[in-house]
C-alpha cells in the first residue's frame, strides 16, 4: 500500500482571518504611530473614508501589528553609529510613573526602547544588554549622572568612553519630546505592554522617516513612510 504524501501547510498571511483588508489595517496602524491621534481619532478618519471600525478594534490592530511590522523591517535597518546617547524618561501607567529607557546614536537613529516598572540597576542592565545586541559596540556612551551607569558600563563596555557632563545629553532629551507629543492625546496608559508597543512603534516610524532604514528610500521623503508600510504589508 502506497503512503499518501503529505504536503506541508502553505504559509498564511498574518492578516488572515481579519474582516478588513490589510491596507485598511496598515493605514490605521501607520496613522496612529505617526501622528498625535487617539484611537477614536483614527476611528473618525476611517469613517470619513466610508470604513466603519470601532476604536477598540483599532487598539487591537495597533497592539498586534506594530511588533510584526517592526520585525519585518528589521533586516533593512541601518547599523547604529559608534556614539550612543542613553537616558530615561517617565510615563504614567494606571496613575503610577514608569521608567522608559531610550537610546539614540549621533545621527538620531533610535537604537532601542525599554519600558520598566522600576528604575534600578537591574532595569538599566537589561536595557543596555538589549541595545548592544542591535549592532557594533559604541566607542562612546553619553548618559546623565545616574550612579548606576558607571558600574554597568564598566561591566558591559569597559573599553568605551563614558561621558556624563552637563548638557552633553541634550540630543536624546530633545528626542524624548517627540515621543511625549505622541503620547499626550492618549487618556492614560493602563498596561506596561502598551507603553512598550507604542514607544517601540514610534521609534520604528521615526527611524524610517529619518532615513535610517532601507524601506521607501526610492520615494520622496514625505512619502517614505507610506511606501515603507506598503512594502511591509506584503512581507507580513
Amino acid at each position: 500500500m502506497r503512503r499518501r504524501r503529505v504536503r506541508p501547510p502553505a504559509p498564511t498571511s498574518e492578516f488572515a482571518g481579519f474582516r478588513f483588508p490589510p491596507e485598511v489595517i496598515v493605514w490605521a496602524v501607520r496613522w496612529y504611530l505617526r501622528f498625535a491621534l487617539s484611537y477614536r481619532d483614527v476611528e473618525e478618519l476611517l469613517a470619513a473614508r466610508g470604513i466603519k471600525v470601532d476604536h477598540v478594534t483599532v487598539y487591537r490592530w495597533v497592539q498586534r501589528f506594530t511588533p510584526l511590522v517592526a520585525d519585518a523591517a528589521r533586516p533593512g535597518r541601518h547599523r547604529p553609529r559608534d556614539r550612543g546617547f542613553v537616558d530615561e524618561t517617565y510615563v504614567k501607567v494606571t496613575g503610577r510613573w514608569t521608567s522608559l529607557y531610550r537610546a539614540v546614536d549621533q545621527r538620531g537613529q533610535v537604537i532601542d526602547v525599554l519600558a520598566n516598572a522600576r528604575r534600578d540597576q537591574t532595569a538599566a542592565h537589561q536595557f543596555f544588554t538589549r541595545a548592544l545586541s542591535h549592532g557594533p559596540r559604541p566607542v562612546e556612551v553619553t548618559t546623565d549622572k545616574a550612579p548606576v551607569y558607571p558600574r554597568i558600563l564598566d561591566d558591559l563596555l569597559p573599553e568605551a568612553c563614558h561621558v556624563d557632563a552637563a548638557k552633553k545629553n541634550n540630543r536624546i532629551e530633545a528626542d524624548h519630546g517627540r515621543l511625549k507629543a505622541r503620547l499626550r492625546p492618549m487618556r492614560g496608559l493602563k498596561r506596561l505592554r502598551s507603553v512598550q508597543t507604542i514607544s517601540s512603534g514610534h521609534a520604528f516610524v521615526q527611524n524610517i522617516r529619518r532615513g535610517h532604514d532601507e524601506l521607501g528610500i526610492d520615494t520622496d521623503p514625505h512619502a517614505r513612510l507610506t511606501a515603507a508600510f506598503a512594502e511591509l504589508t506584503l512581507a507580513i
